[in-house]
């Protein structure tokens, strides 16, 4: 993959932005441009797709065979190959157009990162063309009852039973986990190890009988996540990510995928800006007798502009190796936070007319709270922020 020092010169990244805009233009069809951001109404591939419409799944097949779907993955697996400045501007063409994300994809948003680095050549070949391609859609079996933000508490078991694994336990909160096809998941595999040790790292296949996934249903009527069921599934030993006994490695890695992810998708926002939603509902006659919210207004536009160049800054910093291990959850904490802000802000602008609607507006609002707890709590966050990077005497 490529480093900030083999990134493109200024000169050959206009040219590929202009040749990225012209096959934009070109290839990417009305009906996957402009549309709302919700969980429900992406793609997410997988092994009985079902495509939200003929242009959405064009879209797809032609950004698929592009390897955009994964763009800055090697290509090898099914990416494009691109640099991350490459990669940048791909996103803001994408984003000038309002074109969706051609695919929706645990896998290429957490677990195919963590098989570039741990996984074997095997096992790159095998799931991450996969994982670019839609073939397969991921869950994540991270939390369980009794073990949510103290996530090494998790009692999961898996038997080794030397060319398999035998699992039984439960996970709570699997997004999508009873729509998928398999999921990464923690087990601990050495009950007698200490806390951190002992779990092992497995990719486990959902079609089986030992697999059961039930929906859970949110105040929001989708049913993003699932409480899932494991009695006596079977996981070959070829779906052991990284080293057994050492699963709370993989796992950390993956999370400063999921928390910097959530924290700059949320927090530098996704479709209408918080500007267009109060010119909308209000005019700009409207909002010219109310200097109070216009400062309201241009300081949350401020923030979300703040957070688009950290969440580059940070990417760039992965690239180049110099990434501290506390920016993403400085990323998660501040843009969930930034989110559930601008999402009360626009609900207030709309009123009881956007709650009667049902609209985009609506479900983010409600969506906010739940994207505070989801990848670790914000107060977890902070606990980790406070202990570990500042090094804090614990209040007694």
């Amino acid at each position: 993959m490529a480093t900030l020092a083999q990134e493109a010169a200024p000169a050959d990244l206009e040219a590929f932005r202009a040749e990225t805009r012209a096959w934009l233009a070109e290839n990417c069809p009305p009906g996957a441009r402009n549309l709302p951001q919700q969980m429900d109404a992406s793609f997410w591939g997988g092994r009985n797709p079902v495509y939200p419409s003929e242009d959405r799944k064009l879209w797809f097949e032609r950004m698929v065979a592009r390897g955009w779907t994964a763009p800055t993955w090697p290509k090898e697996y099914g990416g494009g190959g691109l640099d991350a400045a490459q990669g940048r501007i791909l996103k803001q063409e994408m984003a000038r157009i309002g074109a969706v994300e051609p695919l929706q994809s645990l896998g290429l948003m957490m677990l195919g990162w963590a098989i570039l680095k741990f996984g074997t050549e095997e096992q790159k070949l095998e799931h991450l063309t996969n994982i670019t391609q839609g073939k397969i859609r991921w869950a994540q079996g991270y939390s369980e009852p009794g073990a949510g933000s103290d996530l090494a508490s998790l009692t999961t078991r898996g038997e080794d039973r030397g060319d398999h694994f035998v699992v039984n336990g439960q996970k709570i909160w699997t997004t999508y986990g009873h729509k998928a096809d398999m999921v990464f998941t923690l087990v601990r595999t050495e009950p007698d190890a200490p806390k951190h040790q002992g779990i092992s790292f497995l990719l486990i296949d959902m079609d089986q009988p030992g697999v059961n996934a039930k929906p859970i249903r949110m105040i929001s009527g989708n049913e993003h996540f699932a409480q899932t069921f494991f009695d006596d599934a079977i996981v070959p030993r070829a779906n052991l990510l990284g080293e057994q006994g050492k699963g709370w490695d993989v796992a950390k890695y993956l999370l400063t995928f999921e928390r910097s992810s959530m924290g700059q998708s949320l927090g530098g926002g996704q479709g209408k800006t918080i500007a267009d939603i109060a010119l909308e509902n209000m005019g700009r006659e409207g909002l010219s007798r109310e200097p109070g919210l216009r400062r309201e207004v241009a300081e949350t536009m401020m923030e979300t502009w703040a957070m688009n160049i950290a969440g580059e800054r940070m990417f760039d910093a992965g690239k180049a190796g110099s990434l501290s291990p506390f920016s993403p959850n400085v990323m998660k904490l501040l843009g969930t936070e930034l989110a559930a802000r601008r999402t009360r802000l626009a609900m207030s602008l709309g009123g009881f007319d956007d709650l009667a609607r049902d609209g985009q507006a609506t479900y983010d609002w409600l969506q906010a709270p739940p994207n505070c707890v989801a990848g670790g709590s914000n107060e977890v966050q902070l606990n980790v922020l406070s202990k570990r990077a500042l090094e804090l005497p614990e209040y007694k």
